[in-house]
């Protein structure tokens, strides 16, 4: 039997690569931009072409073209490649047109989405440019899509990781290249980001199409509406892409609100940025990888096997990222300072986005777990579910939204998605046994309370420790690093020592799996799917 835990350690390191690539880009941006006019104005932009991305790319598409993809591969390589050709092609002339009219309404699209820029000159049609330049990220980004959750089918994971890391490598050279030329000449050098946006997300194709043609992949010049397999996940994708359409209206709705806040789009999204790397690389590496088994199982009708699969991996999922979100947020001011803390960016700048970068951590293994309990229901072809919980999370996001706003100004939009997403998971939880038979969820809750406790100690260890770096030498740049990294490694090393005192055996073998290359004589249970290509 295949240890997911492999699958994960090849997806954390792709990922965890690209999320430092893509960090290092927001401290390059922070350097140039700070938080102002430009600033604001590329971030409501660039929430427009990741509206339709979210809806067509990634999360929507995985959970719909895999486990439908999984059944055709079973059938043989000519009926996958056929399948997965007929995707491809619907793909390129439906979200190439959207692009399309994507660009040609521009303008009117940034006046909805920065609805607080109206009253400073120059802002909305600064934030129309820029939505004009990076529409077409949308389609090659799709495409980036499709051939990763093609190369996931495969078993191959490391390289659609990965892959982003290109993105954000030409999200950082191309601005950095083009800022002199444009400030030269009197344009907002703001311009060469949403250039450098574009072309890496051409990028992020390009790279994963050799190792596509390497398993197999073969272009079929096929577009069949009516073929069973297409009909089948666009009865998954809809739902999905309803259900995403859900959050991403209520991150419509966050910007609209947040606008009229002076620098709070620029706050939020550089929070978001820090939050999404645990998020990217420990938590979401664990619903990916999950996916294709879980479909396998499903598709051989081995609930058994899903049940106990689903138990571990959530186990996995929470063991790498309840330890990781307290540290962080106990370290979120030096963390964040440490990235961003350059340039135009100010230490009130650092202030603000730690505070929201604290509430964002809350929501962290709440969101990675429910990736894994989501992609049970999409294994099984059931969307309606998810989406049914989208909704109700999504609403309860937007009254949290306008009844915290005026309490607690932009960090009432972090913790109204932490909120958003402990009801999401809540919900999928209640009706999980209704898909996948009884699930004992005590001894789940056993182990996330014992892994709590300890990962409680040895945050608090942490934070006493930089707290008293702070008093004692400052909050320079090299003191703000060095608090960091000892203080984050000292917190890591009585979290460890607080498991084993707490008799927490699982978190000792969760390490070994991931630190250890797979063996099939070690002592790997039986849930993790079938074996290895």
């Amino acid at each position: 039997m295949a240890d997911i835990a492999k699958g994960v350690r090849s997806f954390a390191v792709g990922t965890g690569l690209s999320r430092i690539l893509g960090l290092v880009r927001e401290q390059v941006f922070a350097y140039l931009f700070g938080v102002g006019l430009s600033s604001d104005a590329f971030n409501a932009a660039f929430r427009i072409p990741n509206l339709f991305r979210d809806l067509f790319a990634e999360n929507a598409l995985s959970n719909a073209f895999v486990p439908v993809l999984t059944a055709a591969r079973a059938k043989g390589k000519d009926e996958e490649n056929r399948f997965a050709s007929n995707i491809l092609n619907t793909l390129l002339l439906t979200v190439g047109l959207i692009t399309i009219l994507g660009m040609l309404f521009a303008p009117g699209l940034a006046r909805l989405v920065g609805m607080g820029f109206q009253g400073i000159p120059g802002k909305t049609a600064l934030t129309a440019r820029l939505t004009f330049i990076m529409f077409p990220f949308l389609l090659f980004i799709v495409l980036a899509a499709w051939a990763m959750s093609y190369l996931n089918t495969e078993n191959e994971f490391f390289v659609p990781a990965f892959a982003p890391a290109f993105f954000n490598a030409f999200s950082i050279a191309i601005p950095i290249a083009l800022f002199g030329y444009y400030f030269n000449r009197g344009k907002d050098p703001i311009l060469g980001m949403a250039i450098g946006v574009m072309v890496g997300g051409l990028v992020q194709f390009l790279v994963q199409v050799p190792r596509l043609f390497r398993r197999g992949f073969v272009y079929r010049r096929c577009l069949n509406f009516r073929d069973a397999a297409f009909r089948k996940a666009m009865s998954l994708f809809f739902p999905v892409a309803i259900g995403l359409s859900a959050s991403r209206i209520n991150v419509l709705v966050n910007t609209m609100l947040i606008s009229s806040i002076p620098g709070g789009i620029s706050w939020l999204n550089y929070a978001y940025r820090i939050f999404h790397l645990p998020l990217g690389m420990l938590g979401y590496s664990v619903g990916q990888v999950s996916l294709p088994v879980f479909s396998r199982l499903v598709n051989e009708n081995r609930f058994d096997d899903l049940r106990r699969s689903l138990s571990d991996s959530l186990r996995l999922v929470l063991f790498l990222t309840i330890p990781t979100s307290l540290l962080i947020a106990v370290l979120a001011r030096p963390i964040t300072g440490v990235i961003y803390e350059h340039g135009v960016f100010t230490a009130a700048d650092t202030r603000a986005t730690a505070a929201m970068l604290i509430l964002y951590m809350i929501g962290v293994p709440f969101v990675s777990a429910l990736r894994n309990v989501a992609s049970v229901f999409y294994a099984c072809q059931d969307a309606r579910w998810p989406m049914v919980a989208s909704f109700i999370s999504v609403g309860s996001n937007i009254v949290l939204n306008l009844a915290l706003m005026r309490i607690l100004g932009p960090r009432a939009f972090p913790l109204s998605a932490s909120v958003a997403a402990i009801v999401n998971i809540g919900i999928l939880f209640v009706l999980l046994p209704k898909k996948i038979g009884s699930f004992p969820a005590g001894p789940l809750f056993r182990f996330t309370g014992i892994l709590t406790l300890a990962s409680s100690v040895g945050a608090g260890a942490a934070w006493a420790g930089s707290t008293a770096i702070t008093r004692f030498a400052g909050s320079s740049f090299f003191v703000q690093l060095g608090s960091v990294i000892v203080c984050g490694l000292a917190g890591l090393g009585i979290f460890c020592a607080a498991c084993l005192l707490l008799g927490l055996t699982e978190a000792r073998d969760f390490a070994r799996r991931l630190l250890r290359r797979s063996s099939r004589e070690d002592s790997i249970p039986p849930s993790f799917g079938d074996s290895a290509e």
